[in-house]
């Protein structure tokens, strides 16, 4: 469906919907998640210059001169050239309201990520042409089928040598299950990309790089007659490959796409700005809008039912002229209006929201309303923690709560200053509300030594690296061997209070009793030697 077609449509569903469902029809929310190193950012800064959200897309690591990506703001993140904590871009194209969730893609992020994908209606699968399928990318897409989260797969770095784009298709459905519908179909092989094959359009987009690629690529429409005068063997190509794709059916279908078990694919180079504005035209016309979402007890909530949302992200210090913290809240229902005293389900208190905030990377300006599917932040609202449901009037509302990941690398932090103890207290308490780590605290190694838990070992130097920056604070670290945790009592501490190998700590967040152990070997070891002894996974689901 064309772009003018599908705003016919959409004009004719809007009759008789609600104001707050009309507005929520404009919305597109979604996340760009990958493995890292596929371009994601560099996707993410494409599709807000295509929106003409920006003026100019500059890369990570870019040439003398060239700016930045603006999702990628923290220090740390442009040293190095990778995401390490999501970020949200907000701008309008074609009348529709994008909120662009951009994502970590390293691994020991992971938990990040998740909670984003908690807060998207769909999700932006980038694939490296030369690398197809990696490790980190079948967990995402794991964690998106999980939650029937819509995908859409772009296929990006085509204007370098990769694998056969029908080799490509035939590894997603191979290894994931999802039947692949391409949209769009190169035009020459792997880094000879002339263009695109519009399968809806019938027609061929030529691709032209602008100066220096900072800017939209020049696009020109062909048709297949005047394609095939002009590129000969790589139009019969791309032609008789359709053809094959054809006959094994795979076609767009609607239906399939927002059950999950189909992905639209595309093809393109994010960092040339090719094949950008057909992947966001494709979210606008076919990506689901904001729906109803279940509570706690299973019940959908309606979207033009009073406002409710819930925090999904906590993130201090994106701007040193600030030093605040911004709550970031999906709406979920209703309508936000800045000022507005909201709930607060967790404590039942009310909750001001005078400090409300559009963001766009780490810019901010004040926002006076939104709606579902947009994302709000709340400033200096310490009183709030990742999970938690913000929500107006009666009856009282709660979403299910966002869970933490079990941990696998641990470490004692200290601060090499004591006369910097209380920076150091408070910048331990922000890393651990943020979830950039887990903080642990036990009677024997006391206040001054928290023990840090991570996913993956990099948060370690994220947090280090941040206590540092951001709180003036120079920190040693000592890794300690443990690499299990599980939950217990207090009568399991009792019975492991004197067991080798281990050790138990309490979660500063919630007082949850944590069994670390050496490894699974002396799990099983210690399990077996006190049979009535709790020790229960961190996660439903998770493995004892």
């Amino acid at each position: 469906m064309q772009g003018s077609e599908a705003a016919v449509t959409r004009d004719r569903a809007a009759e008789g919907r609600s104001p707050i469902a009309t507005q929520a029809a404009r919305r597109r929310t979604f996340a760009v998640i990958s493995h890292p190193d596929a371009g994601k950012s560099t996707l993410t800064e494409a599709l807000a210059l295509h929106a003409r959200a920006i003026g100019e897309a500059g890369a990570v690591h870019g040439k003398a001169g060239r700016s930045a990506t603006v999702s990628d703001w923290m220090a740390m993140e442009r040293e190095r050239g990778i995401s390490i904590s999501s970020t949200v871009l907000q701008f309008e194209y074609r009348d529709t309201v994008i909120n662009l969730l951009d994502t970590p893609g390293h691994a020991d992020f992971s938990e990040d990520t998740y909670r984003v994908l908690t807060a998207v209606d769909c999700a932006v699968m980038l694939l490296d042409a030369a690398k197809g399928l990696e490790p980190q990318t079948l967990k995402l897409f794991e964690v998106c089928r999980a939650r029937r989260v819509p995908v859409v797969t772009f296929i990006n770095k085509w204007d370098r040598p990769g694998i056969e784009p029908l080799a490509l298709l035939d590894e997603i459905e191979r290894r994931i299950g999802l039947q692949c519908t391409p949209l769009t179909w190169p035009v020459g092989p792997g880094g000879e990309f002339h263009g695109v094959i519009d399968r809806q359009a019938g027609e061929m987009v030529r691709f032209e790089r602008s100066g220096g690629g900072s800017g939209a690529a020049i696009e020109e429409h062909l048709t297949p007659d005047e394609a095939a005068a002009r590129f000969g063997g790589d139009w019969v190509r791309a032609t008789e490959e359709l053809e094959l794709l054809g006959l094994t059916g795979a076609d767009y279908d609607r239906d399939t796409f927002l059950g999950a078990t189909t992905t639209p694919v595309m093809f393109g180079a994010a960092v040339a700005n090719f094949g950008v504005r057909q992947l966001l035209d494709v979210l606008v016309d076919h990506a689901p809008a904001p729906a109803p979402r279940p509570d706690t007890e299973g019940r959908e909530r309606a979207l033009d039912t009073p406002f409710s949302g819930f925090v999904f992200k906590i993130q201090a210090n994106m701007n040193r002229a600030h030093r605040d913290q911004i709550a970031f809240v999906r709406v979920c229902s209703g309508r936000f209006e800045r000022g507005m005293v909201v709930n607060h389900a967790a404590t039942g208190k009310p909750f001001a929201t005078k400090y409300a905030h559009q963001v766009f990377g780490r810019e901010r300006e004040t926002v006076d309303e939104a709606f579902p599917g947009d994302v709000i932040g709340l400033v200096n609202a310490h009183a709030l923690g990742i999970g938690d449901t913000l929500h107006a009037g009666p009856p009282p509302v709660s979403y299910p709560p966002l869970p933490s990941f079990a941990p696998e690398h641990f470490a004692v932090v200290r601060a090499t200053d004591s006369s910097k103890f209380k920076r150091f207290r408070r910048g331990i308490e922000q890393l651990d509300a943020e979830g950039v780590v887990q903080v642990l605290r036990s009677n024997r190694r006391g206040d001054q030594a928290p023990v840090l838990a991570a996913v993956g070992p990099m948060q370690f130097e994220v947090a280090t690296h941040r206590l540092d920056v951001e709180f003036g604070v120079p920190t040693a670290i000592e890794h300690l061997p443990y690499r299990l945790a599980r939950r217990t009592d207090a009568e399991g501490e009792q019975m492991l209070r004197t067991a080798v190998g281990v050790e138990v700590l309490v979660r500063a967040r919630d007082d949850t009793r944590l069994a670390l152990f050496l490894d699974q070997w002396r799990l099983r070891s210690v399990t077996n030697d006190h049979p009535k002894l709790l020790v229960a996974p961190l996660l439903a689901g998770e493995s004892a």
